[in-house]
Parts: C-alpha cells; sequence; structure tokens
C-alpha cells in the first residue's frame, strides 16, 4: 500500500516538473508569435477548462464534478488568488530584476513551512530539512548576484507578492485536503474555469495583436493549452500527495531546471559560479525530507483520477 502511494506521488511529482519545464519553452515561443500573455495565458485556462469538459462528455474521463455552488465558493479564492499573484509578480518584476525576484521566490518555502505547522497540521521540518531550505535559499542568492546586483527599487509589490504567493501555496492545499472532490479533474475543471473570467478582462489592450495572429502563431498557443490541461492536471494531483512546503520546493526546483533550458537554449551570458549555483540548489532541495503529519487526519473519501 506504501509503495503504490510512493508509485503514485513520484508519478504526480515527475508529470508536473516535465510538464512545467515544457510549458515554459512552449510560453517563450508563444509570446514570441503572439505578443499578448494575457492572452495567451486566458487561453491556456479557458482552453483547459473546454478540455476537461469536453473529454467527459466524450466519455474519456469517467469521473468529473457538475459545477456547484458551494465548490464554486470554495475554488473562487483559487482563482483570485491566482490573479493576483500574477498581477504582484508583474509589478515586482517592474522594480526588482529578474534575479532579485528569484532570491525571493527560493525563500517563500521557509515561511510555507512555519504555515504547514500553524494552519496544516504538520511538524516544523527536521534539522536537515531546515539546512535544506537554507542552503536552496543560499544557491539562488549565489546565482542572484552572478550577472545582477540584488536590486529592489519597491518594497511594496514585492512584499504583497510574497505574501499573496504564500497564501497561495497554502489555500490551494488546503482545499485538497478539505473539499471533498469526485477526481482530480473537478479541481482542474474548478480552478481553470474561475480564474479564465477575471482572465479574460485584463486582454483588452491586446485585441489588434490578437486579431494580427498568423494561424501558425495561434497553433503554437493550442499546443501550450495541452501543455497547459496536463500541468494543472499533474500540478492538483502532487498538491494532494504532498505538503504545501514541499510543494513550494518542487516549484523553485522547476525554476531551476527552467533557468539551465534558458541558459542552454537561449541566454548564454550565465558564469560557471552561477550555474555551480544552480545545480548546489537542486542538490539542496534532493536532501528536504516532507515532515509528518502531526496527527492522523481523517482522509476524504476523494478519489483522484
Amino acid at each position: 500500500m506504501a509503495s503504490a502511494s510512493a508509485t503514485k506521488t513520484a508519478w504526480a511529482v515527475s508529470g508536473y516538473m516535465l510538464c512545467s519545464a515544457t510549458l515554459l519553452i512552449g510560453n517563450k515561443y508563444a509570446v514570441h508569435k503572439v505578443a499578448a500573455p494575457s492572452f495567451i495565458l486566458w487561453a491556456q485556462l479557458f482552453g483547459t477548462a473546454v478540455a476537461v469538459k469536453s473529454a467527459h462528455l466524450l466519455g474519456l474521463i469517467s469521473q468529473l464534478d457538475e459545477i456547484e455552488p458551494t465548490k464554486v465558493r470554495a475554488f473562487m479564492p483559487v482563482a483570485l488568488i491566482f490573479c493576483a499573484t500574477i498581477f504582484t509578480n508583474l509589478k515586482s518584476l517592474e522594480y526588482a530584476n529578474v534575479e532579485t525576484f528569484m532570491i525571493f521566490r527560493f525563500s517563500t518555502p521557509l515561511c510555507v513551512s512555519v504555515c504547514d505547522y500553524l494552519f496544516l497540521g504538520r511538524h516544523l521540518p527536521s534539522s536537515r530539512s531546515w539546512l535544506s531550505l537554507l542552503a536552496l535559499l543560499v544557491g539562488a542568492v549565489g546565482y542572484g548576484t552572478t550577472d545582477s546586483a540584488f536590486v529592489v527599487k519597491g518594497y511594496l509589490f514585492c512584499g504583497l507578492w510574497y505574501f499573496i504567493f504564500c497564501c497561495d501555496q497554502v489555500y490551494l492545499k488546503h482545499v485538497t485536503s478539505t473539499v471533498k472532490m469526485e477526481s482530480n479533474w473537478g479541481r482542474v475543471l474548478y480552478s481553470n474555469l474561475l480564474a479564465s473570467i477575471p482572465l479574460f478582462f485584463m486582454m483588452g489592450s491586446e485585441v489588434e495583436t490578437i486579431r494580427n495572429a498568423t494561424p501558425e502563431a495561434l497553433m503554437v498557443v493550442m499546443v501550450t493549452v495541452v501543455l497547459g490541461t496536463a500541468m494543472s492536471y499533474y500540478a492538483w494531483l502532487a498538491r494532494s500527495l504532498v505538503s504545501a512546503t514541499l510543494f513550494t520546493i518542487l516549484g523553485n526546483v522547476c525554476k531551476v531546471v527552467s533557468i539551465g533550458i534558458n541558459v542552454s537554449l537561449w541566454d548564454k551570458h550565465a558564469s560557471p559560479f552561477g550555474i555551480a549555483c544552480l545545480l548546489f540548489s537542486l542538490g539542496a532541495a534532493y536532501f528536504y525530507k516532507q515532515a509528518p503529519l502531526r496527527e492522523k487526519q481523517s482522509e476524504l473519501p476523494t478519489v483522484n483520477k
């Protein structure tokens, strides 16, 4: 039984990390073909919701939750936090360079681990795990100071992003633990459909660009929709199986892999020291051990399919 659970967790984590790294490449190419990032993101969210519902109607997905008011209320904060995270992310990058923002992000597991203890019923990390989290941050600081100085001109948006991002990690884990769903696809449907609604109204300035997009460019966007659907499924599945802190670390590892891909394919400026810092961060993440629950919690009768 434990072996089956470990296999399922490994499958979910591997799928999430593979889709995340692949989607980065797809998004970068999509934005190059269609300079409308809000439209691309909306297409991924709404397209995922349509794809999941269509697959259910065609019998490809056996179980899918119907749209119910109680579940909408539970998932509405997910959509609002998602949009708030995107907004504050973009505003933060106006005042802080990418390397500095990366350092802020890599410090989030330290905060989320405390939230895991305060709100989600887990123990605090072991000494080894605390060292792992600190080493992960040290690696990010080392990389961030390689090519650019630590630059922050506006602490407000960086602080807001930090707070909202940590809330996102904790609340989404809370949703997987407390909201009864018939299948994991139900989480995918609710989160993407609800988040696509406010994103629709953020595309106003991109209408002309969308109209001028070529069929080839729109096909690239469609490919990212497929990747986004897969990533959303694996992300929710992984969230349901691991702690909020471990999922946050996995996101940071995906960021390291993404930077590595970016360095290999596009940016050739990274120094050997910077690459060594990235590898150090990957090694530090490996030694993190998920904190156990303080007491056995009753599991919801949820089917993760």
